[in-house]
């Protein structure tokens, strides 16, 4: 194993969509990290959570818990957390007007609710999106192609057909989410005039690599970063919807973002991942790599299972493309 890189940054969000916190430490599990999205705004005309990529209104908002989230914090108990709007106004999730307060500043039926005990399966179901809405959440023309989502795993594209977000979760895919500076500066390179802040893409963790290629977080797929106690897991590159080029909390709208990742990454930037070993990550903490351990054995017996999972994903992409509801960042 070979020392990549270092941890040079850890976010949590309490409430999803909204701007989250830099935390110095982060105990992290299978939900990823601690007390990360407890809270989220629920649309009550459409009976399912929502986001920024529905209500971009939210990006302008910060959340921050009251006190340091309890052992205890996560699905079914939710600590409470204060919501500050841009106007520098405070409200805290205890008080009865916060729905109120929510619903007049997005101009929309809104309620902030917590996350719901895992076994509560129906409280993370949603309605399907149509594929204007989902042309939308990536920033394209009715006649442009969606990204290739042929990446994501059968099971994944099935759950997320299913529901709004994970079971137990209110991320919109996987847990974890890795960037590195080094495709930041690449993307920054390729858009001199666009400002590719971290903050903006709403990373778990930021890492300073060692290799100064282009995207190193992408060659990482399919192995396991090692901190000194924690394990990860990236697994798959992330695509982007077009929430990273909205007005965001001291960032300015820029279009110019998601068509930068459009042309040059296919709309990619960072890697979506799990907790291989439940621990704790430190900003400072140094990372080193284990690859996969594919043998030859099994590389050449899987072949033909690989080219059937394949279709089967171009399948699933079909269907989102057909207007089953997808979720993002």
């Amino acid at each position: 194993m070979v020392e990549i890189g270092r941890i040079t940054g850890i976010w949590r969000y309490p409430v999803k969509s909204m701007a989250g916190h830099r935390v110095s430490t982060a105990e992290v599990g299978e939900l990823g990290v601690h007390a990360d999205r407890t809270w989220a705004v629920r649309d009550l005309e459409k009976a399912a959570t929502t986001s920024a990529k529905r209500l971009a209104g939210l990006l302008l908002c910060t959340a921050r818990y009251v006190g340091p989230p309890p052992p205890e914090a996560g699905p079914g108990h939710a600590p409470e957390v204060i919501i500050e709007f841009p106007d520098g106004t405070e409200i805290s999730s205890s008080d009865p007007q916060v729905h109120a307060a929510l619903s007049s500043y997005l101009d929309r039926d809104v309620e902030l609710r917590p996350l719901p005990p895992i076994e509560d399966r129906d409280q993370y179901r949603g309605t399907m999106a149509t594929a204007s809405d989902i042309h939308s959440y990536f920033g394209l023309d009715r006649d442009e192609p969606l990204p290739d989502l042929s990446m994501f795993p059968v099971k994944k594209l099935a759950e997320l057909s299913r529901y709004i977000t994970p079971v137990g979760s209110y991320v919109d895919a996987y847990p974890i989410h890795v960037i590195t500076e080094q495709t930041l500066q690449t993307m920054a390179g390729l858009a001199p005039g666009s400002d590719f802040d971290v903050r903006r893409f709403r990373p778990t963790i930021l890492v300073d690599a060692v290799d100064s290629g282009d995207s190193p977080e992408t060659d990482w797929c399919g192995g396991t970063l090692i901190a000194p106690d924690a394990e990860l897991r990236p697994l798959l590159p992330t695509v982007r919807c077009v929430m990273p080029s909205h007005a965001q909390y001291e960032l300015a709208r820029d279009r110019q973002i998601t068509r930068t990742l459009a042309a040059h990454s296919r709309h990619c930037l960072g890697v979506y991942g799990t907790v291989a070993r439940p621990g704790r990550l430190r900003e400072g903490d140094p990372i080193r790599f284990r690859p996969a351990d594919h043998s030859l054995i099994a590389t050449t017996a899987g072949a033909g299972a690989a080219r059937v999972k394949r279709l089967l994903m171009k399948a699933g992409t079909a269907a989102i493309s057909r207007g089953v509801q997808f979720s993002r960042r």
